[in-house]
């Protein structure tokens, strides 16, 4: 019998706090993915806050920014996951996908072909809709391809508590989000 790889998906993104709405969005899109079999691991607010802005250390990338170099190599699906801040993708978000650069000379250049779910937490749905558009942006620009669904969320109700989203219709975006990279990732 054929043994399979398990897809690995890495979930990129939050903010400086490991309990926003957009981490624990992403940690819950991640389960889901875990759950349909695949390996995770989260790259969110403790690394994103290690990193130092993309190429500005002359001595070349920290052990952070190697690290995530790596995952993005390894990873055959991406969750992303910003905040909206004023209409648009977090520094620290942008920041962690210019690493993605490091790639452009690799035999799959940055994320050529590869699925990308995304995800935008905001308070407001103004900022939720031009940061969705952003993050679509920035993937094309970057080959990748992403997902049919892209999950905006108006965070302002205060859904998301202790890892858990109290709006059902959330959830089950979230997962369907996961769902859609795992089907790309598998057909790979």
């Amino acid at each position: 019998m054929k043994q399979t790889k398990k897809p690995f998906i890495l979930g990129l993104g939050g903010t400086t706090n490991p309990a926003s709405s957009t981490e624990q969005a992403l940690a819950i899109a991640l389960q889901s993915a875990a759950e349909a079999g695949a390996e995770t691991e989260l790259f969110g607010s403790d690394r994103l806050l290690a990193l130092p802005h993309y190429l500005s250390d002359p001595a070349g990338l920290s052990d952070t920014g190697k690290e995530l170099v790596e995952l993005v190599r390894r990873a055959d699906g991406v969750l992303i996951a910003s905040p909206g801040y004023h209409g648009t993708v977090s520094g620290l978000v942008k920041n962690a996908i210019d690493y993605i650069e490091e790639t452009a000379r690799d035999e799959r250049i940055y994320l050529d072909g590869v699925p990308i779910g995304l995800i935008v937490t905001a308070y407001g749905w103004q900022a939720v809709g031009s940061t969705l558009a952003a993050l679509r942006s920035i993937v094309h620009s970057l080959r990748g391809w992403p997902t049919p669904l892209g999950v905006g969320i108006n965070a302002s109700g205060g859904i998301f508590s202790d890892g858990i989203c109290a709006d059902a219709g959330v959830n089950e975006q979230l997962k369907l989000a996961a769902q859609q990279v795992m089907q790309r990732a598998e057909a790979r």
